[in-house]
């Protein structure tokens, strides 16, 4: 449970760990995780216009920096060596594919083929062309990917406690699902619902989902292009947030899910909640590492 003890300022020089959010419910997730709120920044360049949130995490000092120009953090605290891109974005279930993906349900990107990011050009889509692959967002540090590749051999084996820890320290629940909402932006026609079962009670709730996250600058409404993207990219989450950043700050990209396919299903009453999902996934990969891991990889700074 979060203390949110208010101390003295701390030297920038000793935050290390970088948790970029777009959207200010995002923060307020985020903030909601830390184990000690420390003083704001002592002095920021002119140039950085960024607004901060600084604390500890676990055994981590972090910085947690709000859009729209995150890459001037690591200007602003140098020894950031890890990022964490944390919030909300749009699933994409697939039957054919595996990919029962829900409201409240958490993707972590995880590298297939060529990256577990990719960016789209979505221009190009509108006019009526193929995607295009436009770039690919540099791998997040070695002790991300163990970490993550260590919670989720764990999860599979023993489960997680996400739903416990919401429920109990913040007594967070997730919203009720609406039976009548598909029929209000799907109508009558009962070839466009799609029916799933209940979970069973010793399932996980929220499952979390390993795979392709894709960026673009515009949201992801045409249904033609989603599922292309499905098919040959086996994307599990659209998200337009992160597009900016995606050349300046190798991240792990962790995402609730707060809308089904990021088109006619918006739903802003999840937002709160998948918030809450993904950053307490991104606390726990956080209590996964030492800190003297996180001091052997590269400053951001010199890297991007």
């Amino acid at each position: 449970m979060s203390a949110w003890h208010h101390i003295e300022n701390f030297a920038h020089e000793s935050y290390t760990v970088g948790w970029i959010c777009a959207l200010s419910i995002e923060l307020a997730a985020a903030a909601t995780f830390l184990d000690e709120k420390h003083g704001g920044p002592t002095s920021v360049p002119p140039n950085d216009n960024n607004s901060y949130t600084l604390g500890r995490i676990g055994e981590h000092n972090g910085v947690i920096v709000v859009l729209p120009k995150g890459g001037d953090m690591v200007h602003t605290f140098p020894n950031v060596r890890i990022g964490l891109m944390v919030g909300v974005g749009g699933g994409a279930p697939s039957r054919r594919y595996g990919h029962d993906i829900r409201l409240g349900d958490i993707v972590v990107s995880a590298p297939y083929k060529t990256g577990g990011v990719f960016q789209y050009d979505f221009g190009h889509a509108i006019q009526n062309q193929r995607f295009r692959t436009t770039g690919f967002l540099n791998q997040p540090p070695t002790v991300l990917r163990t970490a993550m590749n260590t919670l989720e051999a764990e999860h599979e084996t023993y489960g997680h406690q996400l739903t416990m820890q919401l429920t109990l320290f913040w007594r967070i629940t997730h919203p009720e699902n609406d039976e009548s909402s598909c029929a209000k932006v799907c109508g009558d026609d009962p070839s466009k619902l799609i029916y799933r079962r209940q979970r069973d009670e010793d399932e996980d709730n929220p499952v979390i989902h390993y795979g392709v996250i894709a960026l673009a600058n515009t949201l992801m409404k045409d249904a033609n292009i989603r599922y292309n993207l499905i098919k040959e990219k086996e994307v599990l989450c659209f998200e337009m947030e992160a597009a900016g950043l995606m050349n300046h700050l190798p991240c792990l990209v962790i995402r609730g899910i707060c809308d089904y396919y990021s088109d006619s299903h918006k739903n802003k009453e999840w937002q709160g909640y998948a918030a809450m999902t993904a950053a307490a996934y991104a606390k726990a990969i956080l209590f996964r590492i030492a800190p003297n891991q996180v001091e052997a990889e590269k400053r951001i700074a010199d890297i991007s």
